[in-house]
């Protein structure tokens, strides 16, 4: 019987003794976490100029290595800043999972930008998302368990949405949710597969003091794909002004929109219907209106 292994405990001194034994050239230097943490990996900056990241459970190792091989190739296409590995670091110390040294970049996440006007930065997102569909999709990462399913179709998730609403009940509109599913999901992209981001939200944005998109970060769900995943913030973060902004720098069709509001609407139902804490609710909540009053398309 298959076991999962157990989340690491992972804190700045682990993070010491593995750059220590692997990588003597940087030991010594101070390690700090960074906040906001994410929940697939843990971040470390590394001196002023290294950062540190290590996957946080073992379904996010895959993304070690394909991070590894796909970010310089994406970095020499793309105008924004990615991250850039300098370093590969192996299981030690007690902690289980390869993890990956980078380049530190800096800036604010948008999600604590403390002024951010959003409609430019839908329109700088909305840029590099065609500028990444444009890059040559070669032997890319096609869609699949690597990307939790992102770039693949919204129907992979129907039991998860049928069960979400199940649970919900009168708690929401499920009359309202079905007919953007049924949308979403008869919906077929009849184009050639492109690079996808897979995880488009504001705390893989970086913005620089004029709140101008300065790099986009964690890579671990891209690959070759649909690229309707990568539309999402449209709702999550958007107001209707600065979605109608992306849309239109975007350049993507109807069809793709209906998909990229199916998966919105997949995210916030499971997290409704799972164990979103009082704060997160009330997110969740407000980005369900969102997809219900606005198709964006």
């Amino acid at each position: 019987m298959h076991t999962e292994v157990p989340r690491p405990r992972i804190d700045a001194a682990l993070v010491e003794r593995l750059v220590a034994a692997q990588f003597p050239e940087w030991s010594g230097l101070p390690v700090r976490e960074v906040d906001p943490q994410g929940w697939d990996n843990r971040t470390y900056r590394l001196g002023s100029e290294l950062a540190v990241r290590l996957p946080s459970a073992a379904g996010y190792v895959a993304a070690v290595e394909k991070e590894q091989r796909v970010l310089p190739y994406l970095a020499a296409r793309l105008d924004v800043p990615v991250p850039e590995p300098v370093g590969l670091g192996v299981p030690a110390e007690g902690y289980p999972f390869p993890w990956s040294v980078r380049r530190w970049i800096d800036g604010t996440v948008a999600a604590r930008a403390s002024t951010l006007d959003r409609w430019v930065l839908a329109a700088d997102v909305g840029a590099v998302l065609r500028q990444l569909r444009a890059v040559p999709a070669g032997d890319g990462p096609v869609a699949g368990a690597h990307s939790f399913h992102r770039g693949a179709h919204p129907s992979h998730y129907a039991v998860e949405v049928v069960a979400a609403l199940d649970r919900l009940g009168d708690a929401v509109d499920r009359h309202a949710c079905e007919a953007v599913w049924g949308a979403a999901t008869a919906s077929v992209r009849d184009r050639p597969a492109v690079w996808f981001h897979g995880d488009v939200a504001p705390g893989n944005l970086l913005v620089d003091r004029d709140g101008r998109l300065s790099a986009v970060l964690d890579f671990g769900t891209c690959g070759v794909g649909d690229p309707a995943c990568d539309l999402v913030l449209a709702w999550t973060f958007l107001d209707p002004e600065a979605r109608r902004v992306l849309g239109d720098a975007v350049g993507l069709d109807a069809g793709t929109w209906a998909r990229a509001r199916g998966w919105a609407l997949w995210k916030a139902l499971i997290m409704l219907a799972g164990s979103a804490g009082p704060g997160d609710r009330a997110e969740h909540e407000a980005v369900l209106r969102a997809v219900l009053a606005d198709p964006v398309a």
